[in-house]
């Protein structure tokens, strides 16, 4: 069945390739992006170009996931134009790299923002609507860094990433019986075929930075970045994504996964997360709220 379809942070990576594979598996697909007439002006084109030729429904959407008012002008153009929304995909996301100790508060607050934040942005904005309707699917691109295994200076990213597959949890339960449900998405580490590593941010007191690349840590970076290239197999492909996010939204109602793994170098997130998901049932079926584990129907 024909879906309507936002993904945030569309422009690039896992976004771009979601929402190329959702319009041609026959979906309406609204692709955030920040910028649509600034440096994404380009992506646009390229989506546009991309629409054309295939003969899919794709269409770019000025969507900022740091601005509320963004937001909710992307999503009140989305229910005038297509009438509903079936389903919002959480992706925009960004990364940085370095020692912990050598970014700043404020750089970590913008972690935390394009991360964690915008999910919430997007959530207000979304689910009023879902909940009118009683449907709806919201599915959120996390990371297997948020319980798996997890190589040095990656911190700010990794605590935002496991911040927002919490919360993505606890929404699980909390929309369940207003016939919305969840799936949770966790690609593991894709060293080439997204600009993940290659846009990732630096370090903002240089200084501090300095002090670890002279001392006993001098080695740390450059031996993760090798070793996490070479633990993916070479056949890893990041489509794979993409590929996985077509088949749950291509799922009837009631039967798609909490959580779906994607992870070449096998880093052990997807063994955590099965305990802490069986714990959660159990728990929730212990205090009698076993009914929030599955969506209601209406």
């Amino acid at each position: 069945m024909k879906k309507i379809i936002v993904i945030t942070g569309a422009s690039s990576g896992f976004g771009l390739m979601s929402a190329k594979a959702l319009a041609q598996a026959g979906h309406t697909v609204f692709a955030g992006m920040r910028e649509t007439t600034g440096r994404n002006a380009g992506q646009v084109e390229t989506v546009t170009k991309f629409a054309r030729e295939q003969a899919v429904d794709i269409r770019p959407l000025e969507l900022d996931v740091g601005h509320d008012e963004s937001v909710g002008a992307a999503i009140a153009k989305i229910i005038t134009d297509a009438g509903r929304l079936d389903v919002v995909i959480h992706n925009a996301g960004h990364m940085v790299y370095g020692p912990a100790e050598c970014f700043t508060t404020e750089q970590l607050a913008a972690q935390y923002d394009v991360n964690v934040l915008s999910t919430q942005r997007v959530n207000r904005a979304v689910l009023p609507y879902m909940r009118e309707r009683r449907d709806g699917l919201v599915l959120w691109v996390s990371s297997s860094s948020a319980r798996g295994g997890t190589p040095p200076y990656l911190a700010p990213y990794f605590a935002a990433k496991a911040a927002m597959d919490s919360l993505a949890v606890s929404y699980a339960g909390e929309l369940a019986r207003w016939g919305i449900e969840t799936t949770i998405v966790v690609p593991g580490s894709f060293t080439t075929g997204t600009n993940h590593f290659a846009h990732a941010g630096k370090p903002g007191d240089t200084a501090r930075a300095e002090a670890y690349a002279d001392g006993p840590t001098a080695d740390i970076a450059d031996i993760a970045v090798r070793n996490l290239a070479a633990a993916s197999p070479p056949e890893s492909d990041p489509e794979e994504v993409a590929r996985a996010i077509v088949r749950v939204v291509g799922m009837p109602f009631g039967k798609r996964p909490f959580r779906v793994h994607i992870d070449p170098v096998s880093d052990g997130a997807e063994v955590v997360n099965a305990v802490a998901d069986r714990i959660r049932a159990e728990f929730l079926r212990r205090v009698q709220l076993g009914d929030l584990l599955t969506p209601h129907t209406h």
